[in-house]
């Protein structure tokens, strides 16, 4: 009975069959829902074992950072290192620990994905229910004791408690039953973080992303680029007893170019495949014809997903009911299996490249502190001797680097503003053709309801068409007009950075082979060290690796402020959800008394949509350029960020280089030597320290 009326299996037809199944389960299984709520939870049976190892790992080297930060900080007091690089151990050791895998659930709504969450976690967390319930993204996290944090698209953030944290991650029943964009679209929260100190899955250093369900979503394009940043992996939920949805499909199409980099022939990688739901489909015959057409589709000529790893299919709800029974079941193994897979890909395909981008940065700072001390050494056996006349040359250097960051800084500014000048002016010349080519995109705009019976469904459809054509538009504009604009000048500013510290390296050479020192050695070191917002200086810097259009400069730069999704989320202004809860109740009652002629009521709700979307586009224009002219202010600064934090490096090796010979001068024989004598041991512990980074290293590799 519980199967037969499993509201589920009503999931294409009209809402109040669902609830109508819904409400009769209820009736004739009164205590199931008690029952399921009075299970005391036994012991978790989903372990993530290789996640732990994972972990440990991370802390080993965590651990290992905290031993040069100690190693680093003590030979700065002691003058016998530059201050620069105890900020970036820190930086490293900040990185380590704060390092989590992220993943994100989407999918459309009643697709399971609340249930798929608790059965990962192994406790029902997320609430569940027949109908659509889930409204908001929300952070399920580790914490060490419970609580949520309600953060609004204001800014604020508010601790709230769990009943209120059930009600607003939650869509009303009625708005669930009817029409769910106008309380979305309303809605005043970004997302919830959930934390919490049980959860096996979020203490094994993961954080699970729960989304709405996108196709009734206005903000789907915002939403989606939000839950996929900085994501490691992303899983995609539908529906075993259905075939995928026109909708799915393109939402699958768009995760995938939005994940590989809009490579159209190559699958995403990261990009898992979950049909749920599979034990409504109780014939083997069924849901073989169900596997074949799913495959036929993220495996076709252009695949969707990497591997055959990356597909699975489960029943979310019978594996968390056999998790909290202590069972086993089939979809227990199908759900293990999953969890196996996703674990794998986590720890082997990205927590080895993550392990292996920090040893190297560790060793590379060891290095650095090796190079300062061998210097430092050098100081006090005298072989680096710094006459009257070497230190006033070291002056002059010092402020003849100062000046070339001034220098610097004043072209920045002025190429900014020009940058900026160009962009507003591109900008009006758009706008101004904006119209005619958005009103020719019109008849691409498509429904597959009626304007006589569904007229606000149409609209919606509609709206969402006039912002894809505009999203279009002002996708080709970033990428034509201000690209050309931005690279041109960055460009410029290249060129007089690399002049200004093709100086510095001159002159810290001509400063090594007067004195015996290895300031120059210490500086190569250090710029492969020093990064300013996650942009190498190395990109600063080489100009020739870039292609005459500045291609790869466009791609390093990373500017994806200036894609059209992102425009929108910079004003907090998304066309369509405008359209849907400023003009909605408007438009459908002004289409009363069109009579039957479905064409022409067609083609007045596109005007109407038209005509109120391009308005509300022209009323935050002034806004949207803004975020546009702040953007590119942001890439300059950055780019100047990293230059000066460079030639601040160089001067930070020229004081500390003044202040060991002074302190030669000052102290006794026998304090030089206690000197020497601490700097041979800080240099053998940061030896060995390189010794057991290479055993860490080596043990993860040997456990893929």
């Amino acid at each position: 009975m519980a199967y037969l009326l499993n509201p589920a299996r009503f999931y294409q037809l009209d809402n109040i069959f669902v609830k109508a199944a819904s409400e009769m389960l209820n009736s004739l299984l009164p205590n199931y829902n008690q029952n399921q709520n009075k299970k005391n939870r036994p012991q978790q049976t989903v372990v993530y074992q290789r996640l732990k190892e994972f972990q440990k790992h991370k802390q080993q080297l965590h651990s290992l950072c905290s031993e040069i930060y100690q190693i680093v900080a003590l030979s700065t007091e002691r003058d016998l290192l530059p201050n620069t690089l105890i900020s970036e151990v820190a930086k490293v050791s900040e990185k380590i620990q704060s390092q989590k895998f992220r993943v994100a659930v989407v999918g459309e709504f009643s697709q399971g994905k609340s249930t798929l969450l608790n059965a990962l976690l192994g406790e029902e967390i997320q609430p569940v229910r027949e109908i659509p319930c889930s409204s908001t993204v929300t952070v399920l996290k580790y914490g060490e004791q419970k609580r949520v944090i309600c953060r609004y698209k204001n800014g604020n953030e508010i601790e709230i408690s769990l009943a209120e944290y059930l009600e607003k991650s939650t869509i009303s029943e009625s708005a669930a039953l009817g029409d769910m964009s106008q309380e979305l679209a309303h809605s005043e929260i970004e997302s919830i973080f959930f934390e919490h100190p049980d959860l096996e899955l979020c203490k094994s250093g993961v954080e699970i992303v729960d989304s709405p369900g996108l196709n009734e979503h206005p903000d789907r394009k915002i939403i989606t680029q939000k839950l996929i940043k900085d994501t490691d992996a992303v899983i995609f939920v539908t529906n075993a007893s259905r075939s995928l949805t026109p909708g799915e499909r393109e939402l699958l199409q768009s995760l995938k170019l939005q994940l590989n980099g809009n490579q159209i022939n190559l699958p995403a990688d990261n990009l898992f495949v979950l049909v749920n739901f599979l034990d409504l489909v109780r014939s083997e015959k069924d849901r073989q014809q169900i596997r074949r057409s799913l495959e036929n589709f993220v495996f076709g000529e252009k695949p969707i997903i990497a591997s055959e790893s990356r597909l699975h299919f489960i029943s979310a709800q019978a594996a968390l009911d056999a998790t909290l029974e202590d069972k086993e079941n089939e979809y227990l193994t199908y759900f293990y299996n999953f969890t196996k897979s996703i674990e794998n890909f986590l720890t082997v395909e990205r927590g080895v490249v993550a392990i292996q981008q920090f040893v190297t940065k560790i060793n590379s700072l060891i290095s650095e502190a090796i190079k300062g001390l061998e210097q430092a050494e050098k100081v006090l056996d005298g072989k680096v001797y710094l006459p009257e006349e070497a230190k006033q040359k070291i002056l002059e250097k010092i402020e003849e680097a100062s000046e070339g960051d001034v220098k610097i800084l004043s072209t920045t500014e002025k190429l900014k503003d020009k940058s900026i000048k160009k962009a507003a002016e591109a900008w009006d010349k758009w706008t101004e053709e904006l119209s005619d080519r958005l009103s020719e995109k019109i008849n691409e705009w498509d429904s597959e309801h009626s304007p006589l019976w569904d007229k606000e469904k149409v609209i919606k459809d509609y709206a969402e068409g006039f912002t894809n054509s505009l999203s279009v538009e002002l996708e080709n504009w970033g990428n034509t007009e201000v690209k050309k604009i931005v690279v041109n000048n960055l460009q410029i500013l290249s060129k007089e950075v690399c002049q200004n510290l093709e100086v510095v390296r001159i002159n810290l050479q001509e400063v090594d082979e007067q004195i015996n020192s290895n300031l120059n050695d210490q500086f190569n070191l250090a710029i492969e060290n020093i990064k300013a917002d996650g942009l190498d200086i190395n990109s600063v810097i080489k100009l020739e690796e870039y292609d005459d259009n500045g291609g790869a400069l466009w791609e390093g730069l990373q500017l994806g402020g200036l894609t059209a999704g992102a425009l929108f989320m910079f004003t907090g202004l998304g066309v369509l959800p405008i359209i849907i809860a400023g003009g909605a109740v408007a438009l459908i009652s002004s289409f009363f008394g069109i009579g039957g002629d479905k064409e022409k009521a067609d083609m007045k709700i596109k005007q109407q949509v038209y005509n109120l979307g391009f308005q509300k586009f022209q009323e935050s224009s002034e806004e949207i350029l803004d975020k546009v002219c702040d953007n590119i202010a942001e890439v300059f600064y950055t780019q100047f960020k990293s230059v000066s934090t460079v030639i601040e490096q160089a001067i930070l090796l020229y004081e500390n280089l003044l202040e060991q010979q002074d302190k030669v001068h000052k102290e006794t024989q026998s304090q030089l030597q206690v000197e020497k004598a601490f700097i041979s041991t800080k240099q053998q512990q940061l030896k060995q320290i390189q010794n057991r980074l290479e055993i860490i290293l080596t043990q993860i590799i040997e456990s893929k």
